[in-house]
Formats: structure tokens, C-alpha cells, sequence
């Protein structure tokens, strides 16, 4: 006979925004069950975070937590292309919020986050597999396996899908559509940067059109690295990923002066098609969040902010809807969540077309406009008050075009 978990909500996926959820969801007196297919820790990209993030960790009593770890403080971004620099100040962005965040390694995030909610009494299954999940209305029953071979059922009021790149309800129930971002390749690595002068601050360094690196320091010294390009370009080099992180850094005069000499952490991972998307956010009984929703690409850090908006506000939607109250989820959820997808999409597809470019690296900036970008790359692509989030297509392109004639009127 199977054994049987009964619980309010069972969270699948133990990364930020299955533990906001369950942070929230516990904190409005419900039982959480997580179930979580991996050993935590376990190494997972997304390393920066955005100050958008800050105010959720905060009011999830999450906060102190990470503070503990002694993460690296992140102010800022900067953008390199050749001899142009841009240097964009969160504590000079239009919204108002935090202007400061983490730089972080996310085994060790992430574990930090699983293990306060398990303090504050969350059940946390860990090696554990979702194999099966049957629904009758919102209520539902899924079967587990863990990795002794043990089966389980869990019983469950509601489902909340956290289960990242793993898209258990997406799979299950053909909700997966491809992404309408170009597909792009990824190499990666940690290095011992002996050589770094600015902890404070991400760093995107514009290789060529549509290739970029990341650059992110963390507090022990070593620095996150990772090329960003499509297929064709990573084709021009070696095939296995050491040679070809290898070649790519010695391609490039400031990845060579840099980390020409540094020494590797561990051997370069590749990644690709990781670009995804969803048909659906809800259905009766569950709801999707984080990265089993929809990723778009790294260059604006947009992954942990996502997850951890999409965890607050599901897990309180799902606490709304288990206490009678009416929730339009389509309105209250789905709207709310793909309007910031949209604008930080519009943001990766303007900064491949170019766009991004004349904007960052023009001379003599409009200080104004630069406060309300700065806010976008904060994370704070809700605030409809800032025109660069309440329209943002038409506000870049209008921006770029009057750049470019400037430009062209002054040669």
C-alpha cells in the first residue's frame, strides 16, 4: 500500500520561487509540502540578482537568512563595447524600491532559501520525483518516487509548479510553446580573478553584434564568466568547452588581460535552447511559476526576479483562493506576470537588435531617461508609471531613431 502525504498545497521545485511560495503560503497558516528532484546544494546559473528581488525576500521573512551568508553587494551595472562605457546606478533609478542587491552563487542561495523555509515548517522532500499527477477539480493527487525507490501519493488542495527547467505541469499537460526569442548558446565557468578592481557592479562586455559576456564577481574572490552568442559563432572555435572558454578569452583583449592567466573553478559548462515559454500560467488547481513559466535570456538578470514576483504573488493568490475568496486568475496572475515578461523582452530584443546600443553608448545622455532605463534593469518593470515600462517598444525605438538622426546631423 502506498503512503499518503496530505497537505494544503504541494510546491514542486525547491528554487526561489517554489520557496517564496511556500514562504508566503506557510505564513498564511497553511500545511506546504515541496518536493524537490535534486540534492541540495546543487549549481544552477542565474547568479545576479536584481533590487526588485529584495522587497519580496523581505516580506517573505526570508531577508535575514541571506544576509547571513555574506553574499557580494551588487549596485549597479556596467556596460563595455570597445572604449565605450555605461555605467548605470541603481540608487539613481526613477522607481522608488531597493537599489541594491546580491551577487550570488545559487547552490548556495538557494540552499539558504530551502533551508529557512524548512526552519519556519515547511515539508521538504529533497531527491524526489513527481511521476504521476492526477487532478479532480482543484484537488489532486500525485505520485512521487524518491530516490530509494520509494513511492508516495501526495494529496493536495492546490499545486503550485516551481519545477523550473524541469516544466513538470508543462510537459505533462502539453502547455510547452517555443520561445519568440532567437536561440542563443551559452559557455560558462568561475575563475580565481586575482585581477578584478570593482566588486560592486555586473559587467555585460559587447564581444560583437549579438555575442556578449557576463562578468560577475563574487565575495570569495572568484568571478562568474559566461559568453553569450548564437550557434554559428561558438562554431568558429573548438568544439569541447574548455578549449573553445579558452580560445573565446583569448579572442578578446579584455577577457585576456583579465582572465587570460586566471585559473578555472571548475571545467566550462555549455548550455542552449534555454530560451522557453508556456501557453498557460494557471488551471484549475494549479498555478505556474519561476522558470516554469517562461525564460528569456541572461543579459538583463531577469530569471530569480521573475521567480521570486511569480512565488509572492501565487502563493498568496493560492492562500486567497483556499480561503474562499474569488480570484480572477487570468486577470489577478497571467496579465500581471506577462506584463513584465513583455517588458523585459522587449528589452533582450532591443538590446540584440541593436537598439539598446545607440541608447546605453550615446554621448551627452538625457539623465532623466537614464534614471527610468536604470529602473527597468533594477527590475522594477511593473511601475507604470515610468514610460519605459508603460511602453516600452515604442519608447526605445523612439529613442534609438532620435539618437541615431543626432548623430548622423553632428558628423
Amino acid at each position: 500500500m502506498l503512503s499518503r502525504i496530505q497537505t494544503d498545497v504541494l510546491v514542486i521545485g525547491a528554487g526561489p520561487a517554489g520557496c517564496l511560495a511556500a514562504a508566503f503560503l506557510k505564513k498564511r497558516g497553511f500545511d506546504v509540502t515541496v518536493v524537490e528532484k535534486q540534492k541540495f546544494p546543487r549549481f544552477v546559473i542565474g547568479e545576479s540578482l536584481l533590487p526588485r528581488v529584495m522587497g519580496h525576500l523581505e516580506d517573505a521573512g526570508l531577508l535575514e537568512a541571506i544576509k547571513d551568508m555574506g553574499f557580494q553587494e551588487k549596485r549597479g551595472a556596467l556596460f563595455i563595447h570597445g572604449n565605450e562605457v555605461c555605467e548605470f546606478d541603481f540608487s539613481e533609478k526613477f522607481s522608488e524600491g531597493w537599489d541594491w542587491t546580491w551577487q550570488v552563487k545559487r547552490a548556495d542561495f538557494d540552499k539558504a532559501l530551502a533551508d529557512d523555509i524548512f526552519r519556519k515548517g515547511v515539508n521538504l522532500l529533497f531527491e524526489t520525483t513527481v511521476t504521476q499527477i492526477e487532478f479532480s477539480g482543484t484537488d489532486s493527487i500525485t505520485t512521487i518516487v524518491s530516490n530509494d525507490g520509494t513511492t508516495s501519493e501526495v494529496s493536495a488542495k492546490f499545486i503550485v509548479d516551481a519545477s523550473g527547467y524541469g516544466r513538470v505541469i508543462p510537459r505533462m499537460f502539453d502547455l510547452e510553446q517555443a520561445s519568440s526569442l532567437s536561440p542563443k548558446q551559452t559557455v560558462f565557468s568561475h575563475l580565481k580573478d586575482e585581477k578584478r578592481t570593482d566588486d560592486s557592479r555586473i559587467i555585460a562586455l559587447i564581444i560583437k553584434e549579438n555575442t556578449w559576456a557576463w562578468i560577475i564577481p563574487f565575495s570569495d574572490g572568484t568571478t562568474s564568466l559566461g559568453i553569450v552568442s548564437d550557434a554559428e559563432y561558438f562554431n568558429s572555435f573548438s568544439e569541447a568547452p574548455l578549449s573553445q572558454f579558452r580560445e573565446i578569452i583569448e579572442s578578446n583583449d579584455f577577457l585576456k588581460a583579465r582572465f587570460g592567466e586566471a585559473d578555472l573553478v571548475f571545467e566550462p559548462k555549455k548550455l542552449g535552447g534555454y530560451a522557453v515559454s508556456c501557453k498557460k500560467l494557471y488551471g484549475e488547481g494549479v498555478v505556474l511559476v519561476g522558470n516554469a513559466t517562461e525564460f528569456l535570456d541572461p543579459i538583463f538578470s531577469s530569471g530569480v526576479t521573475f521567480a521570486v514576483e511569480s512565488g509572492h504573488l501565487a502563493g498568496d493568490l493560492v492562500a486567497d483562493f483556499l480561503e474562499g475568496k474569488k480570484v480572477d486568475w487570468e486577470e489577478d496572475y497571467s496579465v500581471y506576470m506577462r506584463k513584465g515578461i513583455e517588458v523585459f523582452k522587449t528589452y533582450v530584443e532591443a538590446w540584440y537588435s541593436g537598439d539598446l546600443q545607440h541608447i546605453f553608448f550615446a554621448p551627452k545622455p538625457d539623465l532623466g531617461i537614464k534614471r527610468q532605463i536604470c529602473s527597468v534593469l533594477a527590475g522594477y518593470v511593473w511601475d507604470t508609471e515610468n514610460p519605459f515600462v508603460r511602453r516600452p517598444e515604442k519608447s526605445l525605438k523612439a529613442l534609438s531613431s532620435f539618437l541615431e538622426i543626432r548623430n548622423k546631423s553632428v558628423k
